[in-house]
């Protein structure tokens, strides 16, 4: 019988301790779905500027993707981006401007993020980077333009509170993002999935990080 070797352990506590630090760097909440959902939780990863600044996030509902599942619509998972609203403003080292967070933002990190998770079916693997950087630069091109034909709105609800979201779906999953207003600046909402209906989500704040597994 196969064990896991005491330092493995502590390997993989010591992992799942910093990638809960980074959360809990943030000057922002965090939100995930709501009590709604009763599936697993479990955290992903943050993303922060050159001087260490939490800038964004993601936590995962439901099942943890894999890439190469035959076929893709077999995955069941959701995933909620939460990005702080920024203004335009000095970078950390003073030598450039970092340009304003928006709603384009939260949906430009959702599309990416679910074009990461998806490998599509009869694919080879030497062609799917370039297949993954020309369906990035759609998906930025996508998010620039919410108003367009591409999306449409969808109402769900965010702390109880029915709030608006650009969604559109294809092949490969569905993409929706929003604002909230908690706090003091207020965050912007991307959210990512398969195999789970958009309709009927909600979210909220995030009060307790142990509920999401490293």
């Amino acid at each position: 019988m196969e064990t896991t070797s005491p330092s493995a352990t502590d390997e993989a506590a010591a992992e799942a301790g910093r990638k809960v630090d980074g959360y809990l760097l943030a000057a922002f909440p965090w939100y995930g779905l709501d009590e709604a959902f009763t599936g697993p939780r479990w955290l992903m990863r943050v993303g922060a500027a050159a001087d260490g600044t939490v800038e964004h996030g993601a936590t995962g509902h439901g099942e943890e993707p894999t890439i190469k599942v035959e076929p893709p619509q077999d995955e069941r998972f959701a995933v909620v981006v939460t990005v702080a609203s920024r203004p335009v403003r000095r970078s950390g080292d003073g030598t450039g401007v970092l340009e304003a967070t928006s709603v384009s933002t939260a949906a430009w990190l959702a599309g990416s993020g679910l074009l990461a998770q998806t490998w599509p079916t009869q694919m080879d693997r030497t062609l799917r980077q370039d297949w993954l950087d020309q369906q990035t630069m759609l998906a930025w091109e996508l998010a620039d333009d919410l108003g367009g034909g591409n999306w449409s709105e969808l109402m769900l609800p965010v702390d109880g509170v029915p709030t608006s979201f650009a969604y559109r779906e294809s092949e490969y999953g569905w993409v929706l993002a929003g604002s909230a207003s908690e706090g003091p600046e207020g965050v912007h909402i991307g959210a990512y999935g398969r195999g789970m209906s958009a309709y009927g989500l909600g979210f909220s704040v995030i009060k307790d990080l142990t509920t999401y597994e490293g």
